[in-house]
């Protein structure tokens, strides 16, 4: 049994990518449910939503309901809220503008989570390549690290079925919603499927620089607000024999990713904004 699907796609300024985006959401094989798509364009200055709704013909011949809702103010909390509100089926794949996904992979998720008890799940990432060497052999080493190779992810795509959404209310106030709505269920409860996505890391060392410091941010906020979520962290911090190891298996990528993070420890206390893209 495959269970109906909302895709929620809060979009700031992603006149540029939305297309791309809802076209292979569009080309999707169908999954026995419903699927409907929330675009809501939040504080843009671009044609985000006019591109979304140009979209519309194509969605319908396949049979899928497309929304477009705008919103004058920025914030990618409030987006959430009001594709929430609008979203009609309780099983929720909240979905970024620059992310483009396999075929097969709604459909996977409407089965996985057509159940009863909570449930949250993603897709398995596959890095666009970057035009950036910097940012191609930053991608090459953070792709092996634990939190991608032992754990369920979810950057840039999460889903979870109505059990699983009931567990909190509006979307707290933060930077890292995809890493709090992913601890909001233990590690049992998650699941990492096969089917792909693609997502694309940010050009450049500033802009690695920039994405991580608010990361970094993000990931402190949850820790400070929420402290009895991190119980449900799966990923142990790794030892330096295994750091060294990965080193050594691609030194060029750890060499990328430790002047990152040590230029973000030396930048501490630099605020991030609500959406950060680097392109």
């Amino acid at each position: 049994m495959s269970a109906s699907l909302s895709v929620i796609i809060p979009a700031h300024d992603e006149a540029g990518w939305i297309g791309a985006c809802l076209s292979a959401l569009i080309a999707s094989e169908p999954g026995g449910g419903a699927v409907e798509i929330v675009v809501v364009a939040n504080g843009c200055s671009d044609d985000t939503a006019a591109e979304a709704r140009a979209m519309g013909p194509a969605a319908e011949a396949a049979g899928m309901a497309l929304r477009v809702i705008e919103l004058a103010e920025g914030g990618k909390p409030g987006a959430l809220d009001a594709g929430d509100a609008a979203a009609e089926h309780g099983v929720r794949v909240y979905l970024d503008a620059d992310v483009t996904v396999a075929p097969d992979l709604l459909a996977a998720l409407a089965r996985e989570l057509s159940g009863e008890a909570a449930r949250y799940a993603s897709g398995t990432v596959v890095l666009c390549r970057a035009r950036s060497a910097f940012s191609r052999a930053y991608g090459r080493y953070w792709m092996r690290l634990p939190f991608n190779t032992q754990d369920v992810g979810g950057f840039g795509l999460f889903a979870m079925n109505a059990a699983g959404r009931a567990r909190w209310g509006v979307w707290p106030r933060i930077i890292a919603d995809d890493m709090f709505a992913r601890l909001n269920f233990a590690p049992q409860e998650r699941v990492k499927l096969p089917q792909r996505y693609h997502w694309p890391l940010v050009e450049g060392f500033g802009n690695l620089v920039r994405v991580r410091r608010r990361q970094d941010r993000g990931v402190r906020e949850i820790a400070e607000a929420f402290p009895e979520l991190m119980k449900n962290e799966a990923v142990a911090r790794p030892g330096i024999g295994a750091v060294l190891l990965r080193a050594l298996r691609a030194p060029l990528g750890f060499c990328a990713y430790a002047l990152v993070a040590l230029s973000v420890k030396l930048s501490r206390g630099r605020h991030g904004t609500l959406w950060v893209r680097g392109r």
